[in-house]
């Protein structure tokens, strides 16, 4: 055995496969939930690495119980989950899965834009009900998406994709981020605008920003309020950068038109005055939840683990100033 590693959760088995090709030994947290902060600590202590989730408590507390650690891969490509400025003090290195998951993500929000603007979850349920008797020429009108706006916010890898996918359904794209994007603007022809200017435009509006303290209620009452009462908004990002209340009043005032969401604000728990409205859908973050891309990004984390705990610098660290200058050899 070269070295010992948990994996706080059930993944694919190509990952847990490739550990222990490599000489690890392996164990696999057997409980079908998030172990608690006390838990995960307990399982932890001792290892030379482990493989976390994205639900995984690692914040100071945690992190400073875990004696011996080396690195810490997570499979996911954000890690606001992780206390990053602890776990680099400790010399714990931290790596993530980018781009990987990109497709799947993307793909999944256009279902999103697809499912909340033909109503396609409220006619499903009309339907498994036995209701359906006879077509109606005003039953379930939704909204189109030819010559309509769509608004990206944020376009990293993500927001590009998204973006690109428009170009079969001749919308109008505006993007909002820091920078040009010269891809979406030769792509299709997108327009960086401020986010004022994007929310008062979009008949979509697609969140694609990464969860930091400026990007907390991003959307809020007030941007909520810039909206069209036509439009949509669509979050497959962070759950926080929506303020869920504040959405929950706009959707069952009509303030907006419709809203589709795979993340939350206090995931799992959901906003109540969500729950009841026909004119959102609500996913449980399965953006990359494809078999191909879990599959991926379980081998990208085991191999992040295995380049750490061979004293190689690891492709995909998000902290290198954890990394000592000359251990990679």
């Amino acid at each position: 055995m070269k070295w010992n590693v948990f994996v706080t959760r059930e993944i694919p088995k190509a990952g847990i496969d490739l550990l222990r090709e490599k000489g690890c030994r392996v164990d696999v947290n057997p409980e079908d939930r998030t172990l608690t902060r006390d838990e995960l600590v307990a399982a932890v202590s001792g290892r030379d690495g482990f493989l976390a989730m994205i639900t995984d408590t690692l914040d100071r507390e945690a992190l400073e119980q875990m004696k011996g650690i080396r690195i810490l891969s997570n499979c996911a490509a954000g890690y606001n989950h992780i206390d990053l400025q602890t776990a680099t003090r400790m010399g714990i290195l931290v790596t993530n899965t980018p781009g990987v998951l990109t497709d799947a993500t993307a793909d999944l929000t256009w279902a999103l834009i697809f499912a909340v603007s033909r109503r396609i979850v409220e006619a499903d349920k009309f339907t498994r009900q036995g209701r359906f008797r006879e077509w109606h020429p005003m039953a379930f009108l939704g909204g189109d998406l030819k010559g309509r706006t769509l608004g990206i916010v944020g376009a990293g890898r993500i927001g590009r994709a998204v973006a690109l996918r428009s170009s079969g359904f001749g919308m109008t794209v505006l993007y909002a981020d820091g920078s040009t994007v010269p891809e979406l603007e030769s792509g299709v022809d997108a327009k960086r605008v401020s986010l004022d200017e994007l929310l008062r435009l979009s008949d979509f509006v697609s969140l694609h920003v990464p969860l930091t303290p400026q990007t907390r209620h991003l959307i809020d009452d007030r941007a909520l309020g810039l909206m069209k009462r036509s439009a949509y908004l669509i979050n497959t990002s962070r759950g926080p950068v929506v303020d869920e209340k504040a959405l929950a009043e706009a959707l069952s005032s009509g303030r907006i038109a419709g809203a589709g969401l795979d993340v939350y604000e206090n995931e799992p728990q959901i906003e109540p005055g969500l729950i009841g409205l026909d004119n959102v859908v609500l996913l449980p973050h399965i953006g990359s939840a494809t078999l191909e891309t879990r599959t991926c990004m379980s081998v990208m984390a085991a191999k992040n683990l295995l380049e750490g705990l061979s004293g190689k610098k690891p492709r995909h660290l998000v902290n290198p100033e954890a990394w000592k200058a000359g251990d990679d050899g």
